[in-house]
């Protein structure tokens, strides 16, 4: 009896620990996603930068 109640109990947290994982992924899953669009959104911008500081370090 006391093994199939501590058993069941198990059971409860190892669901728990499943479901808070899956969320956790999820959430990783959403903020790689928006960085990947940030990046493809904002690298030539960037690039465009960069290239300006390039040429005005080579023009001094």
């Amino acid at each position: 009896m006391k093994a199939r109640r501590l058993l069941g109990w198990l059971g409860r947290g190892a669901g728990e620990a499943g479901q808070t994982m899956v969320e956790y992924a999820i959430v990783a899953a959403l903020i790689a996603v928006v960085a990947m669009v940030a990046v493809e959104a904002l690298g030539t911008g960037i690039t465009d930068v960069f290239n300006k500081i390039a040429d005005e370090i080579t023009s001094i």
